[in-house]
């Protein structure tokens, strides 16, 4: 069940370093801004800064998420701590937005539901 945990910490980060890319990379493409975000192209310079912020914090759950699991066998107290805090921030993040905003169920389950889905496996092996 370990590896399972692995597995889905991994995922869970590369879903938010792929959000990281979204936000912080390529967010003045039309798709992106437009089409995944419904930011409208007068207000793409003045929303760009917070998506590019954004973006970081979803790339450094990634990183803390994916060294969690690379650490949780050689180092299982850092592991753990790595991999709870990564994918329970990120699953905290989904359910904010959501309570924000109905009409994002869709983006918080993409982004909520495999660190979820990490943290039940996760209580099978604590």
């Amino acid at each position: 069940m370990l590896a399972i945990v692995q597995i889905l910490a991994i995922l869970a980060a590369i879903v938010h370093v792929y959000i990281f890319t979204l936000e912080s990379i390529r967010f003045r493409a039309a798709a992106v801004h437009r089409g995944i975000f419904g930011v409208a192209d007068t207000d793409v310079e003045a929303v760009r800064p917070w998506a590019f912020n954004q973006g970081f914090y979803n790339l450094f759950l990634g990183i803390g998420a994916f060294v969690g699991a690379i650490l949780v066998r050689p180092e299982p107290a850092a592991g753990w701590a790595l991999i709870i805090m990564g994918c329970g921030s990120m699953l905290a993040a989904a359910a904010v937005l959501v309570a924000t905003d109905r009409r994002m169920v869709k983006a918080a389950a993409s982004q909520g539901t495999i660190p979820a889905l990490t943290l039940l496996a996760a209580l099978t092996q604590l």
